[in-house]
């Protein structure tokens, strides 16, 4: 049990970070603190060190060497995103936990309401480390393949494609299949299982403080979907296709640096073949001559001003608006406009017809359709056209 203040303990960690910090590097790189490191530090450090370090309780004794507690280990490693890759195996024992938390919410779901009431609670957390850890997996391995690519340490080609495939082989495939929601044996299946049952139980359930824990668990499996499918693309259109890219590449080149080691050892197919072509074509003397020989013939032509006969009316609509105005109220508005036509044309023309007909979409007209199916028949040049009866007025102004 720790004395101290919690923010003595937070004071302590900013006032001396480089040491806990430290303290996390050696645990990294060698599974635990040994002695000897653990001792030259507190000679660093003063012996001070060595009693806050027991009592605010960062480490603890393994044998004769040391360990940083978990929660220290873990906030360092967070604060530091020095992640190691978890095998898919340590992310699957989640599926166990949350099927058995599943399992007795449904099958008890109508005893002790406090009991309910912690396994909700309980299954939320389990489903909240899952996702933790798989986020945490994926930004490593992204991290740990990217490395890879730019080679920054000069790994050799054969050794970068012994990594690509065993990160494909260990890590990539099986945490696809984790996150694989069409698996059944997934643990993103059991949890798209536990969110459709919060949601019915969310709306159905008796008790209202159960329906509350159950609409928050909902909440949270919604969000939950979201990262995974997140991070399940991220797997399948980002890591895994860099990590195929490093190892076809690096299989040509280390075999093509095996050959320039020993090129004589076997014949080679003829890589470049020496070949003459011609950018022109063969007969192009023949064409040319053809292509010139059309214009040494002159032609005689001769050219005619003809002379063709169209309509040249052109809609003069601030003339039709005024008649249109001045014939207000009209009973029937297409009839209207054909007999407008009629005193200039002998032969209605159909385009000439709706040009005037436009002015029915005028906003100072007001529109009166018949109670009755009332219409009219008009032939222009090329159809017969059956209209309605469409009263005009002026309109009302306000």
């Amino acid at each position: 049990m720790i004395k101290a203040e919690p923010r003595t303990i937070l004071s302590f960690l900013h006032a001396n970070f480089d040491v806990v910090k430290d303290l996390f590097s050696y645990q990294i790189a060698d599974g635990l603190i040994t002695k000897e490191v653990y001792d030259m530090l507190i000679q660093k450090h003063g012996h001070t060190m060595n009693i806050r370090l027991r009592e605010y309780r960062v480490i603890r004794s393994l044998g004769s060497d040391y360990e940083m507690r978990d929660v220290y280990f873990k906030l360092m490693e967070f604060l530091m995103f020095e992640f190691k890759p978890l095998l898919p195996e340590t992310i699957e024992k989640y599926k166990g936990s949350i099927s058995e938390l599943f399992l007795k919410i449904r099958k008890y779901e109508n005893q002790d309401r406090d009991i309910l009431q912690e396994r909700i609670k309980n299954l939320s957390h389990q489903v909240r480390e899952f996702v933790d850890l798989v986020e945490r997996n994926t930004f490593r391995l992204l991290a740990e393949t990217r490395e890879l690519k730019s080679n920054i340490d000069r790994i050799e080609y054969r050794e970068k494609v012994q990594k690509a495939s065993f990160w494909i082989e260990y890590y990539i495939l099986p945490l696809n299949r984790i996150l694989d929601v069409k698996h059944s044996e997934s643990v993103t299946s059991t949890v798209l299982d536990v969110s459709e049952y919060a949601n019915r139980r969310r709306l159905d359930f008796q008790d209202e403080t159960i329906r509350m824990e159950f609409e928050k668990l909902y909440s949270q499996l919604i969000q939950t979907n979201t990262d995974l499918l997140r991070q399940s693309k991220v797997l399948v259109n980002e890591l895994l296709p860099l990590l195929e890219r490093i190892r076809t590449e690096s299989l040509i080149l280390t075999g093509w640096i095996e050959f320039l080691r020993n090129p004589y050892k076997m014949d080679t197919p003829p890589l470049l073949k020496g070949s003459r072509t011609m950018v022109y074509a063969k007969d192009m003397l023949y064409k040319v001559r053809e292509f010139f020989e059309q214009f040494s013939v002159n032609d005689y032509v001769t050219l005619e001003d003809g002379v063709v006969d169209f309509d040249k009316w052109i809609f003069d609509r601030e003339l039709f608006k005024s008649n249109l105005t001045k014939s207000l109220p009209v009973n029937d508005f297409f009839s209207w406009c054909y007999k407008e036509l009629e005193k200039d044309f002998q032969d209605i023309e159909t385009d000439k017809f709706f040009a005037l007909c436009g002015l029915l979409f005028d906003g100072d007209l007001q529109i009166e359709f018949p109670k009755k199916a009332e219409r009219v028949t008009l032939t222009t040049t090329t159809s017969n056209i059956s209209l309605p009866k469409i009263k005009v007025e002026p309109a009302l102004k306000i």
